[in-house]
């Protein structure tokens, strides 16, 4: 049995979105198994191709019932979100909103869901990416480079998770820049909760993408498979802290099967959060110290540089001589006290000064170094 076709109307976006649907509910099929039957056939002719030219396609009785009998109740279900707001879109792998260099990898998503400014699909951006367990100086760095990469005409693309992802959204925002969040949820339920208010603000100013339907949740699994999008809409990935089995280093991995450009940020090598980006530049990717080494790579698309857009410590601002012995990641009281030589008391004194001044944050390890 075929699908009545009588049941997919009007005839206008609506009905080929209805049309993608059918084809992204298929379990467990690749979508460029999809994208190969496509060539063949015109969306249309392949919805109507009874069950024994599907099996001779080698698809599963199960990806069979989901064309042959599609849940048009859930789809209709999925298309009445674009009625909820006029910042809704539905985005199919054939409309000329579909941003080509998402087209190029290997696993491309049929549909995008979106809220917000769609023209940003279109721009040059750069994925920055990191750890959720950033430490200060990661957020710091991640903050400036989204700065810094957006006053260049960049947009800036993550994924909205803590850490790192989100310092960079928010830097580009402060900047009046654009960004991308590229979600692992659907749009009706952002992911992490404490993010809602950086997902409105992105909805506002920026774009957010799902290649999830509306409602769906956060499963463990969707988070690596976003990452492929995160990485195909970029020209390059930076990297910035991530531990063994960040999934920032997925991330990486996609870019590099994407033909994407792969920085990443050095660290301490005593900073467990910094031993994935260690592992990168062993591997190959650009070790970056600042942000013209990535405009370097793109200079026909990016906008004049001026160093004075860059974060500097106050030049009135005199180096301390106690900062030498605090590293950017975690020094510990005792090792202070062991590399300073100072007393408890005169030590204390002086990690207050730079506390105040913002040369350094306390933690309840110890303390860590914002700028010399």
């Amino acid at each position: 049995m075929t699908i009545q076709f009588d049941l997919f109307s009007p005839q206008n976006n609506e009905h080929n979105s209805r049309y993608w649907m059918v084809l992204d509910a298929i379990p467990a099929l690749h979508k460029c198994t999809l994208l190969k039957l496509l060539t063949y056939h015109s969306i249309e002719q392949l919805l109507q191709l009874s069950r024994a030219q599907l099996q001779a396609y080698g698809l599963k009785d199960n990806q069979i019932a989901a064309l042959l009998k599609p849940n048009l109740k859930l789809i209709e279900s999925n298309l009445s979100w674009l009625d909820n707001s006029a910042e809704n879109h539905i985005i199919c792998y054939d409309s000329p909103h579909y941003p080509q260099l998402l087209k190029e990898i290997s696993n491309p998503p049929l549909l995008l869901y979106a809220q917000g400014n769609l023209s940003l699909l279109s721009t040059p951006q750069i994925a920055i990416v990191g750890s959720r367990n950033c430490t200060p100086y990661g957020q710091e760095k991640a903050y400036q480079f989204a700065q810094q990469l957006s006053a260049s005409g960049f947009t800036i693309t993550s994924g909205l998770a803590i850490g790192i992802d989100g310092v960079a959204h928010q830097g580009s925002i402060d900047k009046q820049g654009d960004t991308i969040a590229v979600l692992g949820t659907g749009l009706n339920n952002i992911y992490p909760k404490r993010h809602l208010k950086l997902a409105q603000q992105i909805k506002e100013k920026g774009l957010l993408v799902s290649e999830f339907w509306p409602n769906a949740a956060a499963f463990p699994t969707n988070f690596p498979r976003r990452n492929r999008i995160i990485s195909g809409l970029s020209l390059g990935v930076l990297v910035i802290e991530a531990s063994k089995r960040s999934g920032s280093l997925i991330t990486a991995r996609y870019a590099l099967e994407q033909n994407r450009d792969v920085f990443a940020l050095p660290g301490s090598i005593d900073n467990a959060e910094a031993w994935g980006c260690h592992q990168l530049i062993q591997q190959g990717a650009k070790l970056v110290m600042n942000t013209q080494d990535i405009c370097d790579e793109f200079l026909h698309l990016c906008k004049p540089y001026s160093s004075s857009d860059e974060k500097k410590t106050p030049l009135a601002t005199p180096c301390h001589p106690l900062l030498k012995h605090i590293d950017f990641h975690l020094t510990t009281l005792e090792q202070l006290l062991e590399r300073s030589g100072f007393d408890v008391a005169s030590l204390q004194n002086q990690l207050i000064e730079l506390e105040i001044t913002g040369r350094i944050t306390a933690t309840t390890q110890g303390y860590i170094k914002l700028c010399n």
